[in-house]
């Protein structure tokens, strides 16, 4: 038997790399055990450094927000494995009812919080220094002093090149992504309109929290439970960029989001912060089509063709 295409984008795995065997029963399918290889050793130290490095600079703005990362690289006894090791948090503790641990408020404080400066930059860029992973994709992080052309030559021009070399051509998408950059990016997130012409600054963002990304938990240190963040994905970046994906994804009501921007106002023109929020949302469609395919390119295309026809000029 040989593994459907359908399964081997949706695992992306090399098909000639696979073994199938029947494996258990079912009464109304067919089940079957798919072996096959692990991501290769630079695929995982360029997640586990990328994981490394967020933790470590999460920690240094709000230490109770996440798990200390120790360190990463490539195991001893293997040639092929890598590891990455971090605190171990205990989910049997008991809850903390002191509301100042509650997510929404260790969020709002770092957005607002000074981050640490990079090593060799003299103030923050948006980027990060080294590569993230976003799911599995490696992402550009390459540094910019304009939030505009970050991220639209570091998310969606970025990664629908990853797209095409996963999925193949793709003249529309494409087509609408290089309009969309070149004609509503700049015209939304443009230094001289965003923020009422005032310079944006760089925070730290977790970069990739959705509702999976958190739970209660109690660090070293920690007296009780609290809410903390993993399987971070960090960057330099507008704040409002971290509320795409937890858009997406969901996880977060109605009250912690009034209750967020009590704490971190919506950045100027207040009346374009749902436009915003979509053109952030639609990287994460992107990055999930370019894994997946599938129903992911619908959500994109519904965004864009919005977002192009209220704003493009041409």
């Amino acid at each position: 038997m040989t593994l459907d295409s359908k399964l081997v984008t949706l695992l992306d795995i090399d098909p000639h790399e696979v073994i199938i065997h029947k494996y258990g029963s079912s009464g109304f399918a067919t089940t079957w055990r798919i072996t096959t290889k692990l991501p290769s050793g630079e695929e995982a130290q360029v997640m586990f450094q990328g994981e490394h490095e967020s933790l470590k600079v999460l920690r240094q703005c709000l230490p109770t927000l996440c798990p200390k990362s120790y360190g990463y690289g490539k195991l001893d006894d293997s040639s092929t494995r890598y590891f990455i090791l971090t605190d171990f948090f205990d989910k049997s503790a008991q809850s903390s009812k002191e509301k100042d641990v509650y997510l929404v408020q260790k969020l709002a404080k770092l957005h607002t919080a000074p981050a640490p400066i990079p090593d060799g930059y003299t103030k923050r860029p948006f980027g990060f220094p080294c590569t993230t992973c976003c799911v599995e994709t490696p992402q550009n992080n390459t540094c910019s002093s304009s939030w505009a052309d970050f991220y639209a030559n570091s998310r969606p021009r970025f990664i629908m090149k990853q797209s095409e070399k996963k999925n193949g051509p793709d003249t529309e998408l494409s087509s609408m992504v290089e309009t969309l950059c070149s004609n509503v990016v700049h015209g939304l997130l443009g230094d001289s309109h965003l923020n009422s012409g005032n310079a944006i600054t760089p925070v730290l963002i977790h970069g990739n929290l959705w509702g999976g990304n958190t739970t209660w938990g109690k660090l070293p240190g920690m007296e009780v439970m609290e809410q903390i963040v993993f399987d971070s994905s960090a960057c330099y970046a507008h704040s409002e960029f971290e509320l795409g994906i937890m858009k997406m994804f969901g996880g977060f009501g109605r009250e912690f989001m009034d209750e967020y921007h009590a704490l971190v106002s919506k950045t100027e023109p207040v009346d374009e912060f749902d436009d915003r929020l979509a053109l952030y949302e639609l990287y994460h469609h992107l990055n999930h089509h370019a894994m997946f395919g599938g129903g992911y390119r619908s959500g994109a295309v519904s965004i864009m063709r919005m977002l192009i026809g209220k704003y493009s000029d041409s």
